[in-house]
């Protein structure tokens, strides 16, 4: 088993704090083995195995009858004693008012509780409700070209090739860990995006008109790393000869959110020092999304170098927005504290010093810059502006 350490680091900063600890992200992006991860790590911190309570509701041993009082009660008979119990509790969202039992556990047993979901009932305004203050969230992503590195560490490639097949295969555990061709991960990944699709939206919203919502998805996925608007989306859709109101794309658009499909990045106005709420961008939770939807398009690999560059900086503890300067663009500002950096991406650097390079220079403050390419022979240092190969900026330490 590979150690993710990013999360594993996150929860012994949390072990033993009266907070649930909730590992959210998309199906298969890893969580369940998190949740090994921490079990093994518990037991070898001398934690006795009877008072680690592992518990996987989407397990045939459990059917769609079961309450919240019914889990409370299965795993309270499994506390024999006062002792502290750790409770890993694994795809929660799919037992109804799980809040209310995970809460009671909280409040009325001596335990320490983790728990992983995958779609909008984890998400659900209930966790205010029974759970307020009393959680932190934890988004779980797809690996990093760090962690996918480790997994092809004995296929002897160099970071560069490896960086190759990473833009074209994506992040998933289940593809990084064997060496299937294009065709079968991209088959291993549509049957994710399928699950995802059928169990956590269509069938949990009641769409009925599958084949509209999935010409919006398309959409989104073809227009990854563009500003655009729901009314843009209405406007293609009537194009097409299809009617969709505005209220019903902005409904699609917030359940593949909840589901963990796609994540929403803000506008930043750089100048108002504000967050606008129009034209944001979309980036799909992994790369792979796209091409298993569409094949893949040596066209579209600039816009998913923003996708991969976009969840790195998030991995990384950043909230990232588009920077707004005035009538120039900036791909990322990323803010984590007091800490700021500003990043362009682009897949070849131009002779001459471009947009990407003017673009940051603009910007009259003192925090990092860096433009991020695949171009082998551009590297070094523009005026201040870091130009930086990407195998190179998501692999650095620097930031």
């Amino acid at each position: 088993m590979i150690v993710r350490h990013q999360y594993m680091d996150k929860l012994k900063i949390y072990r033993d704090v009266p907070l649930v600890k909730i590992l959210a992200g998309i199906r298969r992006c890893g969580k369940s083995t998190i949740l090994e991860m921490l079990e093994r790590d518990l037991t070898e911190n001398g934690i006795r195995a009877d008072h680690i309570i592992s518990m996987r509701y989407t397990s045939e041993d459990f059917d769609d009858g079961m309450t919240d009082k019914d889990m409370y009660n299965g795993i309270k008979e499994k506390m024999t004693d006062g002792e502290r119990y750790y409770l890993l509790l694994d795809e929660v969202q799919e037992i109804k008012g799980w809040e209310k039992a995970v809460n009671s556990l909280l409040e009325n047993a001596n335990t320490d509780i983790y728990v992983t979901g995958s779609n909008s009932k984890l998400m659900s305004s209930e966790i205010s409700t029974y759970l307020s203050g009393r959680y932190i969230t934890i988004p779980v992503f797809t690996l990093s070209f760090s962690e996918y590195m480790k997994f092809k560490e004995a296929s002897c490639r160099s970071p560069k090739e490896l960086l190759t097949e990473y833009i074209r295969m994506g992040g998933f555990p289940i593809v990084a860990l064997s060496n299937f061709d294009e065709g079968a991960a991209y088959q291993i990944i549509e049957g994710i995006y399928t699950s995802v699709i059928t169990n956590d939206i269509t069938r949990r919203h009641n769409i009925t008109n599958f084949d509209l919502f999935n010409r919006v998805v398309k959409y989104v996925v073809e227009n990854v790393g563009k500003t655009f608007s729901a009314n843009a989306i209405v406007k293609f859709l009537k194009s097409e000869g299809r009617s969709l109101s505005v209220e019903s794309v902005y409904n699609y658009l917030e359940w593949l959110e909840k589901a963990f499909v796609i994540y929403r990045c803000h506008r930043y106005d750089l100048q108002g020092k504000s967050v606008l709420k129009t034209q944001e961008k979309f980036y799909l939770a992994d790369a792979s999304l796209k091409y298993c939807m569409m094949g893949f398009n040596p066209k579209s690999v600039a816009a998913m170098l923003e996708n991969i560059v976009y969840f790195e900086l998030r991995r990384r503890g950043y909230e990232a927005y588009i920077g707004k300067n005035e009538t120039k663009e900036i791909d990322f500002v990323a803010v984590r504290r007091d800490e700021r950096i500003y990043v362009q991406v682009c897949r070849n650097m131009p002779e001459e010093s471009d947009r990407e390079v003017a673009n940051l220079l603009e910007i009259r403050d003192h925090y990092p810059k860096y433009v991020v390419t695949l171009d082998d022979l551009a590297s070094g240092n523009i005026n201040g502006v870091k130009v930086v190969h990407l195998s190179d900026f998501l692999l650095s330490e620097e930031y």
